[in-house]
């Protein structure tokens, strides 16, 4: 981000904004790196230095491992996510962040199964070395469980969503959810051409992208992109943006939507009609557009709606769930979002709950609006999923 220069008069008082913003540059670098060296240093203590006693050259081994991930792993983030968007840097630093946050979470679980075993005098000589063991082997078969889980074409979960406002000519209709596909740096065009299959079967009256479409610009990211041209949908195909779109050219991403066939719904709504009763399909920019600097993107429910009948009941497509205290203030009858991933690793779905009133799932917010928070179909960044498994999503409205 750039940092303005001081402003004329800057020796009365005002000079001070730039070295506060340096000591809070500073200060957020020491928490990053005391949080990286916590989450390589635990489990380097847990499998090689606990009282295990390896042989030297396997703790040598290890500790040198884990000191060259810790020491690269900035780098490598900084090559992959920056500027640059290495795709080769971004494999290797997501790949070895997701290895670190399953290995440190069992070391801090195994570091707890150890002191109960040392209380109740259980385990003798060999209990760092067995708890070592069982960090490793449950740490490798999650690992190994959550690739699988990430790579795979995501599982249908099918749900009735019953809407008071509903006219009947619209009882059944089928919305499939998509979102978080997350085209990346690992080359998915395969599984996006399965995606779109199973979407497709599935004979969706509406199809909604829910945001997050893609790490990289649409130009990176256009093979990987190119499948959703082939979803198919009796009424409408619609999309908002996510927060990684301000990441790599929202407004270009809205195009490639459009070039694909799609409704780009950029605070705007269309009427779907079946039945002689209709619905509003609005959609939002994420609510980091506010902030993104980019001329025409903000979260704004007022211009969405603009021109829409406040009788008809309305489908709000929102990325991030935590919109929905303006879709009740509003009375919006449904809202889907994205962007949690249902926490994609265990545990990390217990942080996300810090940020988002819900992780996954159905949910009820006042008295008319109810969210339905997708886990997503893809993956960011580490290419695991680790008890959060993907879905493409299917709601079948129901009239009252």
């Amino acid at each position: 981000m750039a940092v303005a220069p001081p402003e004329a008069g800057a020796e009365t008082g005002g000079g001070s904004a730039g070295p506060r913003r340096s000591l809070r540059r500073r200060l957020g670098g020491s928490v990053v790196f005391l949080v990286l060296a916590a989450l390589f240093f635990l489990p380097w203590w847990t499998l090689f230095a606990s009282g295990a006693h390896w042989p030297f050259p396997v703790f040598l081994a290890g500790t040198v491992v884990f000191a060259a991930g810790l020491v690269s792993f900035p780098f490598l983030m900084a090559a992959g996510h920056g500027r640059r968007r290495a795709d080769r840097a971004a494999r290797i630093a997501d790949s070895t962040l997701g290895v670190v946050w399953v290995l440190f979470t069992w070391s801090a679980l195994g570091g707890l199964l150890h002191l109960v075993l040392v209380g109740l005098d259980i385990g003798g000589a060999d209990r760092a070395r067995v708890i070592a063991l069982a960090v490793a082997v449950v740490s490798a078969g999650l690992l190994a469980w959550g690739h699988h889980e990430a790579m795979r074409v995501p599982r249908v979960k099918r749900m009735d969503v019953r809407l008071a406002r509903l006219g009947g000519g619209l009882d059944g209709t089928r919305v499939v959810v998509l979102a978080d596909t997350h085209y990346g740096p690992i080359d998915r065009a395969g599984w996006s051409a399965r995606v779109a299959e199973a979407v497709n079967a599935l004979d969706a009256d509406v199809v909604v992208h829910a945001g997050d479409i893609a790490d990289g610009t649409p130009a990176q990211r256009r093979e990987q992109s190119a499948p959703l041209g082939t979803v198919r949908s009796r009424l409408a195909r619609v999309y908002v943006t996510g927060n990684h779109e301000y990441f790599g050219e929202a407004q270009g991403w809205l195009d490639r939507m459009a070039e694909l066939g799609w409704e780009p719904l950029h605070n705007r709504h269309v009427v779907v009609e079946r039945g002689g009763d209709s619905l509003v399909l609005a959609g939002v920019d994420d609510v980091t557009a506010d902030s993104s600097g980019l001329a025409g993107h903000s979260a704004n429910l007022l211009g969405a709606l603009a021109g829409a009948d406040p009788d008809r009941p309305v489908l709000l497509v929102a990325h991030q769930p935590k919109y929905v205290a303006q879709a009740a203030a509003a009375g919006i009858d449904l809202q889907v979002s994205g962007h949690t991933h249902g926490g994609q690793i265990w545990p990390f779905n217990f942080l996300v709950r810090i940020d988002q009133p819900v992780v996954h799932g159905l949910s009820r917010h006042g008295e008319r609006t109810q969210l339905y928070t997708s886990r997503g179909a893809g993956f960011w960044g580490p290419p695991f999923r680790v008890f959060a498994p993907s879905e493409i999503t299917l709601l079948t409205l129901r009239s009252a």
